[in-house]
C-alpha cells in the first residue's frame, strides 16, 4: 500500500540543505535591531468538563441503591439528549433517496440469490437421478 506524503514547505527545505552543508539559516534581523521571528507561545490545552458522576451510597442507606440507579439512568438520558443534538439528520427527500436504493438492491441481490439456488438445486437434482 503506498504511503501519502505530505508536501513540505519551501522553508523547511531550505533548512535541511542548510543543516547538511554545516551552516546555519540566520533569521533576517528587524531595523530595530531583533530577530524577525514571532514569539513562541504556548498553546492551551483543552479539557472536558463533565457533571460528577452520582454519588454511591452505601448499603447500610435505605434505597442507595435505586437512588445510584435512577441518577445514572437520568445522566444517561441527558447526554443522548445533548448528543442527538450534534447529529446532522438528512432531509425527507435524502431518507426517501435512499430507502429507494436499499429496495431496489435488495430486490435484485434476492433475485440473484433465487436464480442461483434454482439453478443449484436443479443441478443437485440431476446428479441424484
Amino acid at each position: 500500500m503506498a504511503r501519502l506524503q505530505r508536501k513540505k514547505s519551501p522553508g523547511t527545505k531550505k533548512k535541511k540543505q542548510d543543516a547538511a552543508s554545516g551552516k546555519q539559516a540566520a533569521a533576517p534581523a528587524a531595523p530595530d535591531g531583533t530577530t524577525g521571528a514571532a514569539p513562541i507561545t504556548k498553546k492551551k490545552a483543552y479539557t472536558v468538563s463533565r457533571r460528577p458522576t452520582a454519588v454511591v451510597k452505601s448499603k447500610t442507606e435505605g434505597g442507595g441503591k435505586v437512588q445510584n440507579w435512577w441518577g445514572l439512568s437520568m445522566q444517561f438520558l441527558r447526554e443522548v439528549k445533548v448528543e442527538l443534538k450534534k447529529v446532522a439528520w438528512p432531509s425527507r427527500k435524502q431518507t426517501m433517496g435512499s430507502t429507494v436504493v436499499v429496495l431496489v438492491l435488495v430486490f435484485i441481490i434476492s433475485a440473484f440469490l433465487g436464480v442461483v439456488d434454482l439453478g443449484l438445486s436443479n443441478l443437485v437434482r440431476l446428479v441424484l437421478h
